[in-house]
């Protein structure tokens, strides 16, 4: 019972199993591959610091292909356009969160120097592999917090490699400092040199030629070469995997096939994601941990409040109260990038053991808690701001005599602009969040919500309008919102776009106002400026 796809098999239905359970209850997957580890790991008697080689690195190329995807979406313009936001915010979030948690561990704590040194950058880490893919389903990422968080986990990540290289330094008392940083700062230089330039011309190359072959198993081999073969190449220079992945992702994102690239590794990525969340699960010690129980949580809310208070103040310095809360609870955790530095810090001797898996054992804690947290991150946030980037809560306007365009896509904006430039009074409500903030970036009073819902309707006032203007594309939707709005005021003057004869045949049995036939519309001026 110890071969390893034993180990595999078992653990894949296990993992199905618990998620298929925790899904009817809206619990984040991550949650049930750490329980799965967990469950496994006693079962087969290989916890902690003797879980599986093969399993670990498993585990670590899922945060390889995170770092990958991220890479993609860092392309240099983008970076110079965040640089102060990932290198302003992310330093001083990095510095003054390990400094307090320094002085906490070795002044309240009485923790020797060198193990508080490792504890603070340790916890200075935010979770990059829960967080982000959060961010990107549920489109947060756009948003003014999203960004900023996204900036911080940049930063943090790249933190990593000189947070990894003063651990080699401590211990090594063979090696200078200055002898370590040009070691540092030579093997960086040629990393890059070699990237940026044979290995840009390396990647164009298989890229295109597997593009051009039109045979998707060729892409998707290209893909994983060029993603496996950057990431050895940083680590046989003393570097992390992640560094070469992530360099990979930047190079390809200034390329056209970066999108198609994220789509095609996305369920390998997920895939690989989960080992690395099972291969946290195989370090909780469960008798441990419950010896401990008091100590574990204590220091685990003292370390996710101090990081959230430093966050919160350094997002609030240019912005509002909303996005620093925000920002707060989504980067207030201990990111996974800890277990190296804590694993490297026990093989160095540099920690004990039992404070190592202490230690593990909180930061696998804060992550199990992160779900739950950045999932209900705008109703943490509502206790103390609301926001109109929260779906459906929208404070009631003071509008009357209004139009309501409903859909912010090319024909709403359209709709937007001339409403504007006649002087009606409008307001826009759309649930595609994207639309939204680019619709009050234009100056107009726009929603983020669903019309179709009775307190949004109310919020909106509905029944005090002239018209609404509905713009959405889909026949579905276009039922839903105008049997809402008619149901809550059976006076409301619909206005309605149509593309076909059959979908407004569909809409007859609706009390709707009036309908504008988009191709007849379009025909009409066709034959109308012909004549001219």
């Amino acid at each position: 019972m110890d071969s390893i796809l034993v180990i595999i098999a078992i653990s894949l239905a296990l993992a199905s199993v618990i998620n298929i359970v925790l899904t009817k209850f809206s619990i984040s997957h991550i949650i049930g591959y750490i329980i799965t580890g967990t469950i496994v790991s006693n079962f087969f008697d290989f916890n902690g610091s003797t879980t599986p080689h093969s399993l670990e690195l498993i585990g670590e190329f899922g945060i390889v292909f995170l770092m990958f995807t991220i890479g993609l979406e860092m392309s240099f313009s983008k970076l110079g356009k965040m640089k102060e936001l990932i290198f302003f915010n992310g330093f001083v979030q990095v510095a003054l969160s390990s400094l307090v948690i320094y002085v906490m561990s070795f002044y309240v704590f009485n923790v020797a120097p060198i193990p508080s040194l490792i504890i603070a950058l340790a916890f200075s880490l935010s979770s990059t592999a829960i967080v982000l893919p959060y961010l990107k389903k549920s489109k947060d990422i756009v948003t003014p917090y999203g960004k900023k968080s996204v900036a911080i986990l940049v930063f943090q990540d790249l933190a990593v490699i000189p947070i990894l290289l003063l651990m080699g330094f401590l211990s090594n008392n063979e090696l200078s400092m200055t002898d370590i940083l040009l070691k540092t700062v030579l093997y960086a230089g040629v990393i890059i040199l070699f990237m940026f330039t044979i290995g840009k011309k390396i990647i164009a190359w298989l890229l295109h030629f597997s593009a051009s072959a039109r045979m998707e198993e060729l892409f998707l081999s290209s893909v994983f070469t060029i993603v496996v073969g950057a990431s050895l190449i940083a680590h046989e220079m003393g570097f992390t995997y992640s560094l070469g992945a992530f360099i990979a992702g930047m190079i390809i994102a200034e390329t056209k096939f970066h999108i198609k690239v994220e789509s095609d590794i996305a369920s390998y990525k997920d895939l690989l994601l989960g080992a690395f969340f099972f291969a946290i699960g195989t370090k909780i010690d469960v008798f441990y941990f419950i010896s401990n129980l008091h100590w574990v949580l204590g220091v685990l809310a003292l370390v996710m409040i101090i990081k959230a208070v430093i966050i919160y103040l350094l997002i609030k310095i240019k912005s509002n109260k909303s996005e620093s809360i925000k920002s707060a609870v989504a980067l207030c955790q201990v990111g996974e990038f800890s277990f190296a530095i804590f694993a490297m810090a026990i093989n160095y001797e540099l920690l004990s053991e039992s404070l190592g898996s202490f230690l593990i054992l909180i930061t696998v804690l804060s992550m199990i808690l992160t779900p739950f947290m950045v999932g209900n991150i705008y109703k943490l946030a509502a206790i103390f701001v609301v926001e109109f980037f929260e779906s459906d809560k929208i404070t009631t306007v003071k509008a009357t005599n209004h139009t309501i365009v409903c859909g912010f896509a090319i024909l709403g904006r359209i709709v937007a602009k001339e409403l504007s430039n006649k002087g009606v009074s409008f307001l826009i409500i759309s649930d595609n969040l994207q639309h939204v903030i680019l619709a009050r970036k234009r100056g107009y009073d726009a929603y983020f919500g669903h019309l179709d819902k009775a307190p949004v309707l109310e919020a909106l006032r509905v029944d005090q309008t002239n018209s609404i203007i509905v713009t959405v594309n889909s026949l579905v939707n276009k039922q839903i919102i105008c049997s809402a709005v008619l149901a809550h005021y059976p006076n409301a003057k619909l206005v309605v776009k149509v593309n076909t004869l059959e979908e407004k045949a569909a809409l007859a049995d609706i009390k709707i106002s009036s309908f504008v036939h988009a191709q007849h519309e379009t025909a009409a001026l066709l034959v109308k400026q012909s004549m001219v």
